[in-house]
C-alpha cells in the first residue's frame, strides 16, 4: 500500500473548501489537514446583508466540522499560522511543526486603505463576520441616536451615511442602506423619519462598478438614483474625520458629514512578509499577492499551491483573474485534481458571469455575451447565492427570510447588542 500523503489547507474559505472536498473524491490515500483562524466558512457575498440587518451571522456561517464531520481523514485546526518553510516542508503553528506533502494555501486578503491606515477607524471595511456585526451596530445606533436627541428642541442633524467605493460591495451596501432607511425602518420612530437618510456613494474612478459593460453600469446608476443614493464619481477621498468626509472633486475640496462611514475601496494581502520562508524569493505582486504558475504552483516549489485571493494570475488576455468566489472555487477544484493527477493542462479560469445586487428588484449580470438588469437580473442572483450556500438549513433559512423581506419590506435581524469592540 503506498504512503499515506499529508495535505495541509491554510484557510477554509471558498478556495480551500471545494479543494477539500475534491480530494475527498474516490478512494485517495490522502490524511488532510484544514488550518482556519476561524470553526466556521463564511459566504462573504452576503456580509454585506448582515451589515444591514437582513439577514443573521448564523444564516451565512456554517461550522466547518459539521461540513467534515463524516471524514474521518480530515482533521481541523483552529490555528493561527506564523510562517511556512518551504525548504523544510512544514507550517508553524502556536503548537508546533506540521509537515506536509503537499500544502495548499487559500488564506484572502484584508482592506487596502492606499498607506492611510489611520482611516479605519472612522471607516470600517467589511471583510469578516466581525465586521458586518460592528457595522450593523453602527448604523442601528445613528438612527437610535438620531431618535433620542429631537427629545430637546434643536434643528435635525444631518442623517447621512457615506460608503467609499463603487465595486460589487460598495453597490450592494448603498442599495441595501437605501432599503433600510426608506422601508425597513419606515413608521418604527417617532421624531425622525428614517427614510430622509442620505446615502453617498463615493468613487475614485469615472464610473462605478469598473470592469462591468457601459449598459450595466448605466442601470445600476438609475436604479440607485431611484432609491435616493448620490452617486459622486471622479472623487478621491482625502480625509476621514469622526463626523466628515473630505474628497477632492475638480481639484477643488468637498465635506459631507457623516457619522457613519463604509470602506470598500480595495484590498491587499496580508502574508507577504511573514507567512512565507525559502531560500529563493518568491515573488509578489504589488497587492502582496504570490505570483504563481500556470499550474497554481510557487516557482520551484511545485507541492505547494497558492490560490483564491492570495494568488496572482492572469488569463489568457493578459488581464488579472479577480478576486472573485467563483474564481477560488475553480482554482481549489483545480489544485486537488492537480494533486491527484487527474489534470496536467494549465489553470485556464471559466468565466460564469459577474453579479451585483442594487436592492430588493434590481441586480445588474454580466455573462459576457449575454447582459442583463433589473428583476430577472435579481432573480439570477437570487438563485445564485442560495446555490453556493453550505448546508441544506442555510439555504433553506435564507430563502424564506428573503422571501419574507421582500413581501414585506422588513426584517428581524435589527438587534443592537454590546460588544467589546469599542463605545459605539
Amino acid at each position: 500500500m503506498p504512503k499515506e500523503k499529508h495535505i495541509i489547507i491554510i484557510g477554509a474559505g471558498f478556495g480551500g473548501l471545494y479543494a477539500a472536498k475534491e480530494l475527498l473524491k474516490g478512494n485517495n490515500n490522502f490524511r488532510i489537514t484544514i488550518i482556519d483562524t476561524r470553526n466556521f466558512h463564511l459566504f462573504q457575498p452576503l456580509l454585506y446583508q448582515v451589515a444591514t440587518a437582513q439577514l443573521s451571522p448564523e444564516d451565512i456561517a456554517y461550522p466547518i466540522r459539521e461540513i467534515f464531520k463524516k471524514n474521518k481523514n480530515v482533521t481541523i485546526l483552529k490555528e493561527n499560522v506564523s510562517s511556512v518553510d518551504l525548504e523544510n516542508k512544514f507550517v508553524k503553528v502556536e503548537c508546533g511543526n506540521l509537515y506536509y506533502d503537499k500544502l495548499i494555501i487559500s488564506v484572502g486578503v484584508i482592506p487596502d486603505y492606499f498607506g492611510n491606515d489611520a482611516w479605519k477607524k472612522n471607516a470600517p471595511p467589511l471583510k469578516t463576520l466581525e465586521d458586518a456585526l460592528k457595522i450593523r451596530r453602527k448604523i442601528l445606533n445613528v438612527f437610535e441616536r438620531a431618535e433620542s436627541e429631537m427629545l430637546h428642541p434643536c434643528d435635525e442633524n444631518p442623517l447621512n451615511f457615506v460608503i467609499i467605493g463603487g465595486g460589487p460591495t460598495g453597490i450592494e451596501l448603498s442599495g441595501a442602506l437605501a432599503e433600510l432607511s426608506k422601508y425597513t425602518l419606515k413608521n418604527e420612530f417617532r421624531s425622525i423619519k428614517p427614510e430622509r437618510a442620505k446615502i453617498y456613494l463615493i468613487e475614485a474612478g469615472k464610473n462605478i462598478l469598473p470592469g462591468f459593460p457601459d449598459k450595466l453600469i448605466q442601470a445600476a446608476d438609475k436604479s440607485l438614483t431611484e432609491l435616493g443614493v448620490t452617486i459622486k464619481t471622479n472623487s478621491l477621498v482625502t480625509n476621514i474625520e469622526d463626523n466628515k468626509v473630505e474628497i477632492k472633486v475638480n481639484n477643488s475640496s468637498e465635506f459631507i458629514e457623516s457619522k457613519v462611514v463604509l470602506w470598500a475601496a480595495g484590498v491587499k494581502a496580508c502574508f507577504k512578509d511573514n507567512i512565507l520562508s525559502s531560500k529563493k524569493n518568491v515573488e509578489f505582486d504589488k497587492k502582496g499577492r504570490v505570483l504563481v504558475d500556470k499550474e497554481l504552483t510557487v516557482p520551484y516549489y511545485d507541492d505547494v499551491y497558492i490560490i483564491g485571493d492570495f494568488a496572482s494570475l492572469v488569463d489568457e488576455n493578459n488581464k488579472p483573474l479577480p478576486g472573485t468566489a467563483p474564481v477560488a472555487m475553480q482554482q481549489g477544484i483545480y489544485a486537488a485534481k492537480h494533486i491527484k493527477g487527474k489534470v496536467s493542462l494549465p489553470f485556464k479560469y471559466l468565466n460564469k458571469g459577474s453579479l451585483a445586487v442594487i436592492g430588493r428588484n434590481a441586480a445588474v449580470a454580466d455573462f459576457g455575451k449575454f447582459q442583463v438588469s433589473g428583476f430577472f437580473a435579481w432573480i439570477v442572483w437570487v438563485f445564485v447565492h442560495i446555490g453556493y450556500l453550505v448546508g441544506f438549513n442555510n439555504r433553506l433559512l435564507v430563502l424564506i427570510k428573503w422571501a419574507w423581506n421582500y413581501f414585506v419590506k422588513k426584517s428581524t435581524a435589527r438587534i443592537i447588542y454590546r460588544s467589546n469592540y469599542n463605545n459605539i
